[in-house]
């Protein structure tokens, strides 16, 4: 095992992202063995083995637990590449704007509810499990309007408040 937790087999670069980076690179008329191709995927998860583990040393040296960017370009220099590094920077620079700058995706049900909202659809799972669970089949509910859902909400925090304070008795059968 060299590398930690895992066999070196394990570790790998996706064939097809490769081929891409691969086939960019050189002019449409070269083609590339497929024993190149798997050779040159080896190298560079080979590269990037390198790279992490001299970054590991200097984030450990500098009692850090989380390797930085900085660490990155300072093993670089280390290992002897230290003529990437400003392309390094540039292509780091730019990866950071385009997720800085790239809108963020978020649930509206998860980040935007009331907690009526969030009462109404915790109800409104509960009905469909249950309808799955008695049926074997899923029930899409209704589209409720704002005052239903607070309707049930009330209906709930009522039979919750209720349920608290004194548990209906089961006569014995």
């Amino acid at each position: 095992m060299d590398i930690v937790g895992r066999a070196k087999e394990d570790v790998s670069l996706p064939k097809a992202t490769m081929t891409k980076i691969i086939k960019e690179m050189l002019p449409r008329e070269v083609r590339v063995a497929r024993d190149a191709q798997d050779l040159l995927v080896e190298c560079c998860v080979e590269f990037i083995n390198l790279i992490s583990s001299e970054s590991n040393e200097i984030c450990n040296k500098e009692e850090k637990r989380t390797i930085a960017p900085e660490h990155v370009l300072k093993a670089l220099e280390i290992l002897g590449f230290g003529d990437y590094i400003e392309e390094v920077q540039a292509a780091y620079e730019e990866h950071r704007k385009e997720t800085l700058d790239s809108p963020k995706v978020y649930r509206k049900d998860a980040m935007e509810m009331t907690e009526e909202e969030a009462v109404a659809e915790q109800l409104r799972m509960f009905a469909e499990a249950r309808a799955r669970m008695n049926s074997g089949t899923i029930q899409l509910p209704k589209q409720e309007t704002e005052s239903t859902q607070l309707c049930m909400f009330a209906e709930s925090r009522a039979r919750m408040n209720s349920d608290s304070i004194a548990p209906p008795k089961q006569e014995p059968e």
